[in-house]
């Protein structure tokens, strides 16, 4: 009797478990994936194309063979990269703090038809510079950039490479980048944005040139002033 109550006990527990595994494999399972690690989502900009991705290994493979070779790779593999390419492969250099190999680069990229003055590009190299001590660079490079000139360059950018050259340290640069300001008529225009003026002026005083702070400061409240003037005249008439 115990015998026979124990084989069917037995038998129907092996009937139930084939049929919650029958019931089991039915279903779907829904598997939730959370992040690998803590890297943030892929920064546009950062994804090298197969080309740029050729051209930095390359200019890397040159220095290290004959450093002679890299003018030369430079004029003739670079100017091959569509502009995003081009972009893309500075960015890339300076990441990797190859400032020389970069400084080349830059120096193709100011060479093409489609440069337009970028403060954002120079506080971008400035930086990369500044991380490798080479404040020679940073000087002849703001020197160079005072032969360009400003162009049509955004306040936004030019904050950056003030930012970048007083966090360098680099008095005579950030006081070329005023003179820079006033020969693009920075001095006399009402549109003349506040936040770089102010950047600038802290920059100055920063940096010791409190002279240079006060004439920045006395040329630019004077301009703000007086067009507040023309507008109260403007508002009443």
């Amino acid at each position: 009797m115990a015998s026979s109550s124990l084989r069917s006990n037995l038998c129907s527990f092996a009937a139930a478990s084939y049929s919650s595994r029958k019931q089991s494999s039915n279903q779907a399972v829904v598997i939730r994936c959370g992040p690998r690690d803590n890297r943030g989502p892929i920064v546009k900009g950062r994804v090298l194309s197969t080309e740029a991705i050729h051209a930095v290994q390359a200019l890397k493979r040159a220095q290290r063979a004959d450093e002679a070779k890299v003018d030369e790779l430079v004029s003739r593999a670079l100017s091959r990269l569509i502009k995003a390419d081009l972009l893309a492969s500075l960015g890339e250099l300076l990441r990797q703090d190859q400032c020389h190999l970069a400084l080349k680069v830059f120096s193709a990229v100011r060479s093409e038809l489609w440069y337009k003055t970028d403060c954002s590009l120079y506080a971008d190299v400035v930086a990369a510079l500044a991380r490798n001590g080479m404040s020679e660079e940073i000087d002849r490079l703001i020197s160079e950039m005072e032969e360009e000139g400003l162009g049509g360059s955004d306040g936004r950018g030019l904050s950056r490479l003030i930012k970048a050259l007083v966090a360098a340290e680099r008095v005579e640069s950030t006081v070329g980048i005023y003179r820079l300001m006033k020969r693009a008529g920075w001095g006399s225009s009402p549109t003349a944005d506040e936040y770089v003026v102010k950047v600038l002026s802290r920059g100055m005083r920063r940096l010791g040139k409190r002279d240079v702070a006060d004439e920045l400061d006395s040329a630019f409240d004077n301009l703000w002033e007086g067009n507040l003037e023309k507008s109260s005249i403007i508002i009443n008439d």
